[in-house]
């Protein structure tokens, strides 16, 4: 099961996980949620953009681990996030990618061979498939398998994680001039900036701000953790017209053991899952019985909000349909 980035995206936080799981009992398994979600799912998929670019190569670009990386070829492309897999699909060059990682769960991408051992990267497999360009982020790992990778001549850019709203047209951009179609770059950066701004304009102009707690969840590994100020869910909710509960409790980590204490003083009105995460723990029957979930007004409402593990902290193309489904459950009837 993908866990949170990312992504979508989300090795700096399997490592915690791992970790946790590890000093924790594992549980019950997977069940069906008691009470679904009431808006209707969208298809998961991406959406390139009408005209399909001509790279322009060969390019130079600054890596995020202080390299400079030549790409002379996209022929053959291998992302290992799935944030990343999404960006260079959406740019149109999705035929010339022939791998991904665990958490690209994308239907273009659901049938590439995957390259991950739950989230390391296996690099025998990553050079097995002849890749032109590799594509990771600065929490990929293990950082002996990248290394390996460069070592075989293949150029290896490193992005910085996206962790909020501001991040993502510096992280397309990142990757349009990776795969040398800048302008394509600049035309979907057009297009993701004018859907997020035209969501926004969805969140009501009066009335409360909902308190929201976003909990990651594997029921799988008793693994229960609450999102901080640098969860990267805090950018998502303020823009939706909600206070993240975790950042105005002061919780400064990017995610905590949840426990009842915590819960009580973050007093959220709804929770944010993801939405593996909430199939782990039994559904919304299961998500209540977590020591201080019950005792909250979302608990005593019961009143949830999901939304897929592969798409919420991607920070990427499709980051206006996070934010419109944050705010179609946040104020439904609106």
């Amino acid at each position: 099961m993908p866990t949170p980035a990312a992504s979508h995206r989300f090795p700096r936080l399997a490592v915690a996980v791992a970790a946790l799981a590890f000093a924790l009992t594992a549980c019950g398994g997977t069940a069906t949620p008691a009470a679904p979600p009431a808006h209707a799912a969208a298809p998961d998929r991406v959406e390139p953009l009408a005209t399909t670019p001509q790279p322009a190569l060969p390019v130079t670009t600054a890596s995020a681990d202080g390299t400079q990386v030549t790409v002379t070829s996209t022929d053959r492309v291998i992302p290992l996030t799935g944030g990343l897999n999404e960006i260079v699909h959406t740019l149109g060059l999705g035929r010339q990618v022939v791998a991904r990682d665990i958490t690209a769960t994308f239907e273009q991408a659901a049938g590439l061979p995957v390259v991950t051992r739950g989230h390391d990267v296996s690099a025998e497999s990553v050079l097995s498939l002849r890749p032109t360009l590799v594509l990771a982020e600065t929490t990929t790992g293990p950082a002996e398998a990248l290394q390996q990778i460069r070592d075989a001549g293949v150029p290896v850019l490193v992005v910085a994680p996206a962790k909020e709203l501001a991040d993502v047209p510096e992280r397309i951009d990142t990757v349009a001039a990776a795969l040398g179609v800048k302008d394509a770059g600049t035309q979907l950066n057009q297009r993701t900036t004018e859907r997020i701004a035209a969501a926004r304009k969805n969140v009501p102009a009066a009335g409360k701000h909902p308190r929201v707690a976003f909990l990651y969840l594997r029921g799988t590994a008793s693994v229960y953790l609450l999102g901080g100020s640098d969860s990267g869910a805090a950018s998502l909710l303020e823009a939706a017209g909600a206070v993240d509960t975790g950042k105005e409790s002061g919780l400064g980590k990017d995610f905590t053991p949840i426990t009842s204490e915590a819960l009580a003083a973050a007093a959220p009105d709804a929770i944010l899952v993801m939405t593996k995460g909430l199939e782990s723990v039994g559904g919304i029957d299961g998500l209540v019985k977590i020591p201080g979930v019950a005792q909250t007004p979302a608990g005593m409402d019961r009143r949830v909000v999901t939304i897929d593990d592969g798409v919420l902290l991607n920070y990427g193309p499709r980051t206006d349909q996070v934010l419109s489904s944050l705010i179609t459950q946040l104020y439904p009837g609106t």
